[in-house]
């Protein structure tokens, strides 16, 4: 006897509300289960379907010609099915569009990296607006909040407010491969110049190391932090007015992670007065993560680590196939050239391609390893 097909749920889903709907004509079920999604992800307490779905023609008639009280029956539904393959019940549905690099219909970039794109369709993802650029903790409070776990770390985000690129988790789990600091070795830091979430902060902090990260987007610097006490780690969040105080009343009562929310130019300046105060002589690691390029901070990642013996850098990049062996021969040598009599070693010791970004486009990580005399 033939064993039953494997439980599907947007199939399941989308047959029961096609059995009592309303708005459709007979025989349309058999289509819109054709085109249904068969892909989605869940983010506890969300399933985040792929760019695209539900606007086939069967889909998007569908949707034209049934009223939003017809349409919550079958959201509804979806919700209820995929709670049967979750750990938790799913409550909220939104299809992903991806990151914009500007602002919607406008020419300036979109710095913050937020999800504009993303559509809701079912549940109450908070506010779209907040009364001021920093929002307040009763506004942090009301947003929806989701999880995920990768590598045994826990990460959450506002999906409404910040983007989660599930492609990292390769290079996050990577980091955890590097050599840990011996333990006659100065306390090990590490350094990430675009914090996000706490993609790679939080690998560092697995490894035991003190992080000195810097972030500009206010929702992404909060599920850092709530990320952080989720994972037992201690953190400070340095904003506004105590951005102006000294370091050594900054550092002082010393949490394992330390973000900065503020722009990244001023990294450089922050780390020198604590290489005065005769502390962080032993950054191991320095990220960044900004695509398509982070050469902004190239040159300030090689003053930042000037006082550590043996640093690797991890400078984000996408660059055509083609291009990648000559891109790291071309990073090498302006490091060479930044860090020219200071150094005994300083060449560029791997390229790892993450993702592809496009036709013939990769998102690669270039390792620049510098030791020092």
């Amino acid at each position: 006897m033939p064993k039953p097909p494997p439980y599907n749920p947007m199939q399941s889903a989308v047959s029961k509300w096609a059995a009592q709907a309303t708005c459709i004509d007979d025989g349309v079920a058999a289509g819109l289960l054709a085109t249904a999604p068969k892909r989605f992800t869940i983010y506890e307490p969300m399933a985040i379907f792929p760019s695209g779905s539900f606007t086939s023609p069967i889909w998007a008639r569908t949707i034209s010609q049934c009223s939003e009280s017809d349409l919550s029956p079958l959201w509804i539904t979806i919700a209820q099915e995929l709670s049967n393959v979750a750990k938790s019940p799913v409550t909220h549905l939104a299809i992903n569009e991806g990151i914009p690099l500007l602002k919607g219909g406008e020419t300036e970039e979109n710095i913050l990296r937020s999800p504009t794109g993303l559509q809701m369709i079912h549940g109450d993802f908070g506010p779209s607006q907040t009364e001021s650029e920093q929002p307040t903790d009763a506004e942090f409070n009301v947003a929806l909040w989701v999880t995920t776990k990768q590598n045994g770390i826990h990460q959450t985000w506002a999906p409404r407010w910040t983007m989660f690129s599930r492609g990292n988790v390769k290079e996050k789990a990577r980091l955890l491969t590097f050599p840990r600091p011996a333990a006659q070795e100065d306390a090990p830091w590490a350094v990430d110049m675009y914090a996000g979430i706490g993609y790679f902060v939080f690998s560092y902090a697995t490894m035991g190391m003190r992080i000195l990260g810097w972030e500009l987007n206010p929702w992404s610097v909060e599920g850092l932090r709530r990320g952080a006490l989720m994972n037992k780690w201690t953190v400070k969040v340095v904003r506004g007015q105590d951005l102006t105080l000294p370091m050594t009343e900054i550092m002082a009562t010393g949490e394992q992670i330390v973000i900065f929310q503020d722009d990244n130019q001023n990294a450089q300046s922050k780390i020198a007065e604590l290489h005065d105060m005769e502390t962080a002589h032993n950054i191991r690691h320095l990220n960044g993560g900004l695509l398509p390029t982070s050469e902004l901070i190239w040159q300030a990642a090689a003053a930042i680590t000037s006082k550590s013996p043996e640093t690797w850098l991890h400078l984000h990049e996408n660059v055509a196939t083609d291009d990648i062996e000559g891109q790291a021969e071309e990073m090498e040598a302006r490091f060479k050239t930044w860090t020219q009599g200071t150094v005994a070693e300083c060449r560029s010791s791997h390229v790892e391609k993450v993702k592809t970004f496009a036709p013939g486009v990769w998102h690669c990580v270039f390792d620049i390893y510098i030791r020092r005399t």
